[in-house]
């Protein structure tokens, strides 16, 4: 596409999105509670603690919001026992993913950062080996939460094609095949094309496989899981243009992480490319990509995927 001229989690609300407040506090407090259940209260060490460091202490939800309104978007408002049940485990498990991806990003050999969502980061606060062993299982953690559905006879076929779903966006497809070229990146310039690659990858593909997890969950049909597909990239891919507005103009914080981090790495950025401007005319072009998309799939319900391509565009950290 050619450039256009913190103790717990925080309700995606804002003066615009009125009627979206209940519905995404209700969905954040089922998520909360499944999270804070399948994280262990003890495991060897301070693993079972510094997972839950890693997960439970704040963060936008975003991900698991998306595998709710998704699902609805296919199946109508009201979710049926079996489809509520996946979407739930799936809500789960791209958070666990996040959250892992999260930690091992701030590690020394990574983006080496100190701040994570207004504390210090997991290997600040329980060194490095036991930061990197919470990110091993929070990963494993996961691919339970998915696979757990393929106990039932009925839900296995899905938890096969859900799990392999989240595989992908998160290996060497998806976020960590971003991160490699991140790292690689510094120092120079990439094009757009590049630069959107890295970040399809790095930040997109999660967010795109958790609007394809929830579709499916909810029982969508070739046509929907194709024009939601769409929506999630565009929508992936204009949060992380958001994010490079945001190191610029807000501070740490405002942000929960350090601010600036991105320029003083010289790390190139949609800001670096095409200027604050240009990087928010941008993110709108790719927010009226992902909600036209919507349009194009006839959804049942399409309304609270429209309301959270807003939240992107006008989130302040």
């Amino acid at each position: 596409m050619s450039a256009p001229a913190p103790a717990q989690a925080t309700p995606l609300v804002s003066p615009a999105l009125g009627v979206f407040a209940a519905w995404s506090t209700a969905r954040l407090t089922e998520v909360e509670a499944a999270l804070e259940a399948a994280l262990p209260q003890q495991a060897p060490a301070e693993l079972g603690a510094a997972m839950r460091y890693a997960v439970l202490d704040g963060g936008k939800r975003l991900r698991p919001l998306l595998v709710w309104a998704a699902a609805e978007a296919v199946a109508g408002a009201s979710l049926g026992p079996a489809s509520h049940e996946a979407a739930r485990r799936c809500a789960c498990a791209v958070e666990l993913i996040h959250a892992y991806s999260l930690v091992h990003d701030d590690l020394p050999c990574m983006d080496n950062d100190v701040l994570r969502r207004g504390k210090p980061t997991a290997h600040v606060r329980f060194g490095e080996a036991t930061a990197l062993l919470a990110g091993d299982a929070l990963q494993a953690l996961a691919f339970e939460q998915v696979l757990g559905l393929a106990q039932a006879t009925e839900t296995a076929a899905l938890a096969a094609r859900l799990g392999l779903c989240l595989a992908q966006a998160s290996g060497h497809q998806g976020m960590a095949g971003g991160q490699a070229i991140d790292l690689a990146a510094v120092g120079r310039q990439l094009n757009l094309a590049e630069l959107e690659d890295m970040h399809r990858r790095k930040t997109g593909a999660l967010l795109r496989a958790s609007v394809q997890m929830g579709a499916l969950a909810g029982g969508a049909d070739a046509a929907a899981l194709a024009a939601l597909t769409r929506y999630g990239a565009a929508l992936g891919l204009a949060f992380q243009v958001i994010d490079d507005v945001l190191d610029v103009v807000a501070d740490s914080a405002t942000l929960g992480k350090t601010a600036g981090k991105d320029a003083a790495a010289d790390k190139p950025t949609f800001v670096s490319l095409l200027g604050l401007d240009g990087a928010r005319a941008y993110a709108l072009a790719l927010q009226q990509q992902a909600q036209a998309a919507l349009h194009e799939g006839a959804l049942p319900a399409p309304q609270t995927l429209h309301a959270l391509a807003d939240w992107v565009l006008q989130r302040s950290n």
